[in-house]
């Protein structure tokens, strides 16, 4: 028998294990200031590639504004309780409605946080008769929702959808001993890579097989599309996506998210969703500052297209300057390296003192052994300045890499 503290002692994670070294650098950094294309880390400012502030919001005048109002108006305390209870408003209802209308369905359900949300509704729209079919590469969140199912699940390898084929093929024989249904979950926009969920190629699939469509569009939601509807309205499929889902934590810089389906879905998961049934519902001020983004993002189609013009300009800049950024269609912007975990580590610590460049690192096991994966967010208050200098500092950087100047220890000599 052992303790359980034990335990952790001796296993600390793959993550955790590097808590000593990283803790406060490389894991749990403190960037400071004003939500922006550059920030203070560490006491210096640098150029922050890191947040997924999309269009800008986090620091636009109106949304400070609307939320300073709502909390001086509301505090942080209303509504007080879970919305089935009593924690309901009409600007609770107003703001499912704003968003079923921008999403072309029928009526949404706001969630707390986008994770347990993803979690949550996936945990209530399938029981163990029925079969999941799901993405490789999905999101933690809608992983940890398959491991709740009691039912068969299915994976394909990534966006491939001969693959996806044979899957729906197992499971409709399933099913039809079980008497369950299918569901299929993918992603509209793969926030590692960058590329598209195969929307339009799924959807046409329902031709041949009987299943429903969840897709989770993080980062597509007020990115992709000629209105910023998400993925779905990009490859003209919105209607055939059955349950779509957005969060309000990337393009509309804030906290919580939202599940947008038919008005029977809808209810149905009002009343089943076990993390909105149990916990407090939405503080007053993120609901009204959703409802401020909301019409932003609707109203200043400006936004998006200043996003787009550095999207563009920083990945065909890359391009051009021979990096390798895989097949990314999105704001997402992956930039692959060969190196090891030590030169990796080296190559950010230069970025960051040498360069004043902030930018997140992937490494094995997220990536291949002997890849490293920089991923760059570009935003609406990112400039050509930004783009140019970002362009030719990973092309300094690179140079280092190839002569090895990334190997050693240089990590806990200037940490330490």
């Amino acid at each position: 028998m052992k303790d359980i503290f034990e335990k952790i002692a001796a296993n600390r994670g793959p993550l955790g294990e590097h808590a000593k070294t990283a803790h406060g650098y490389f894991t749990f950094p403190k960037l400071e200031g004003d939500i922006s294309n550059k920030m203070i880390f560490r006491g210096k400012e640098r150029l922050v590639w890191s947040l997924n502030n999309y269009l800008g919001l986090a620091n636009h005048p109106e949304v400070r504004k609307a939320d300073a109002d709502a909390a001086a108006k509301y505090g942080m305390a209303l509504p007080m309780g879970a919305r089935m209870m009593s924690g309901n408003s009409d600007l609770h209802e107003q703001l499912e409605k704003e968003l079923a209308q921008f999403e072309s369905k029928e009526d949404s359900v706001l969630v707390n946080f986008g994770y347990q949300g993803m979690v949550s509704a996936i945990d209530a729209l399938v029981d163990r008769h029925d079969v999941i079919v799901y993405d490789s590469e999905s999101h933690a969140c809608i992983l940890d929702g398959v491991r709740l199912h009691m039912g068969k699940r299915f994976v394909y390898p990534h966006n491939n959808i001969e693959n996806l084929e044979k899957q729906l093929e197992r499971a409709t024989k399933m099913v039809a001993e079980t008497g369950g249904g299918i569901l299929a979950i993918t992603e509209g926009v793969f926030g590692m890579s960058g590329d598209q969920g195969k929307l339009k190629e799924i959807v046409e699939l329902k031709k041949k097989f009987t299943f429903r469509l969840f897709v989770d569009d993080a980062h597509g939601f007020g990115t992709q599309g000629k209105t910023g509807a998400g993925t779905g309205e990009e490859q003209g499929v919105q209607d055939g996506i059955d349950i779509y889902f957005g969060t309000f934590a990337k393009a509309m810089a804030s906290i919580g998210g939202f599940i947008a389906t038919t008005a029977d879905v809808a209810e149905f998961l009002r009343y089943n969703m076990r993390s909105q049934i149990f916990a407090k519902a939405m503080p007053m001020p993120l609901v009204v500052g959703a409802l401020k983004r909301l019409e932003l993002l609707r109203g200043q189609p400006e936004l998006q297209t200043k996003l787009w013009q550095i999207v563009n300009a920083l990945q065909g800049g890359l391009k051009e300057a021979g990096f390798e950024i895989g097949n990314t269609q999105s704001c997402v912007t992956p930039v692959y390296l060969n190196g090891t975990i030590p030169e990796a580590t080296n190559l950010i610590l230069d970025l960051r003192e040498n360069y004043d460049i902030f930018c997140s690192m992937v490494v094995y096991p997220v990536v291949p052994k002997g890849i490293i994966l920089l991923r760059l967010i570009p935003t609406a208050v990112h400039t050509m300045e930004d783009v140019k200098y970002t362009i030719e500092t990973f092309s300094k950087v690179r140079v280092n890499l190839k002569a090895g100047k990334y190997q050693g220890n240089v990590v806990t000599q200037v940490l330490a």
